[in-house]
């Protein structure tokens, strides 16, 4: 039986020129589930793009009280893809969101607001899954192949774009990409409709678990990589600097917890995931630990940073017109850090 992962909205695919346009409808929808306010907590709206176990960090700061042990209530909800996430932040329904921060990028390079506080996923969380092809060494080999990702502009569709490219294969002609809602790749590969699908954890665990294999390693390919980073509003920051702190740091904590207590991410991970066979699961958390994909800080490097751009400006999203100060704000994450023993 096929596994569905998504637990998200239709997805439809948003080009850069519509990407603004998206703020003012996501504005007038209430993202965040009903709930009375703890007395001495700070309720926050937040958005996550997708729910996924690149996130897994943001799931142990949930469950072991690290958010509440700062002060905040978080209200979390999926929003459906990178740009519903950002857009959800412009629209003034969430004050904050994880998710592809070259949202933030477009933004400002088209006279929008946006600033980046910190990284959550440090490395491309995405894995060529497959049932019939053998381990694949050179992208060179995907010529001829049907792939399976989530719609553009999501980052497992741009970074598998440009590793065509960058290989000197066409898209849509060499290869052809097949787009589908978030989290539903697998399930398109399974159903015979593409030869490999670009997920992410725990889809990729739950398709080898059917009977497919890895057979490309994206984290390893692209190397230091900003894949996900928490998206606030400059006019937020300015007038609650002290919920940003708490937020920063709390993502720190829970960053190192994860790292330090992979046994206690794992048992987070199968409460986030409970339809799901647990060692599906468990292996899923190993993935993410031996390949480094969460952040083990919430710093955002500049290395991190110069990879996304580059690939986002090779595929025509962004001009790379704004520097890495322009765009980052570690101030808070830096303090984190410090807080947390360097």
């Amino acid at each position: 039986m096929t596994l569905e992962l998504s637990t998200e909205r239709t997805v439809l695919p948003v080009s850069r020129r519509n990407f603004l346009r998206a703020a003012a409808a996501l504005g007038a929808i209430g993202l965040a589930g009903p709930g009375a306010r703890a007395a001495d907590l700070t309720e926050v709206n937040f958005v996550e793009a997708v729910h996924n176990l690149g996130y897994i960090n943001l799931y142990v700061g949930q469950h072991a009280g690290i958010f509440e042990g700062n002060g905040l209530k978080l209200n979390v909800s999926a929003a459906g893809g990178d740009t519903q996430a950002f857009a959800a932040v412009l629209g003034g329904s969430a004050d904050f969101a994880i998710g592809d921060a070259t949202m933030v990028q477009m933004s400002r390079e088209a006279g929008g607001p946006g600033i980046v506080v910190g990284t959550v996923v440090q490395r491309a969380h995405y894995f060529g899954v497959s049932k019939n092809l053998d381990t694949i060494t050179d992208p060179k080999q995907f010529k001829g192949l049907t792939i399976v990702t989530s719609p553009e502009p999501n980052t497992n569709y741009s970074v598998a774009k440009r590793m065509l490219e960058t290989a000197g294969l066409k898209v849509g002609e060499d290869v052809k990409i097949l787009e589908v809602n978030p989290g539903t790749e697998i399930g398109a590969m399974l159903a015979g409709q593409a030869d490999m699908a670009i997920a992410y954890q725990p889809s990729v665990a739950s398709a080898v678990a059917q009977g497919a294999k890895v057979v490309f390693d994206f984290s390893s390919y692209v190397g230091p990589f900003c894949n996900t980073g928490i998206m606030v509003l400059p006019s937020f920051v300015e007038a609650h600097p002290d919920i940003v702190q708490a937020l920063v740091t709390s993502f720190e904590e829970a960053s190192r917890k994860t790292y330090q207590d992979p046994e206690f991410a794992k048992e987070v991970a199968r409460k986030e995931f409970p339809d799901l066979p647990a060692d599906v699961v468990n292996a899923a958390i190993d993935a993410e630990l031996e390949y480094k994909i969460p952040a083990e800080s919430v710093v955002v490097k500049p290395d991190q940073w110069a990879n996304l751009m580059d690939m986002q400006v090779y595929l025509g999203n962004v001009k790379g017109t704004m520097t890495f100060d322009q765009i980052i704000d570690n101030s808070f994450a830096e303090k984190a850090m410090q807080a947390a023993g360097g």
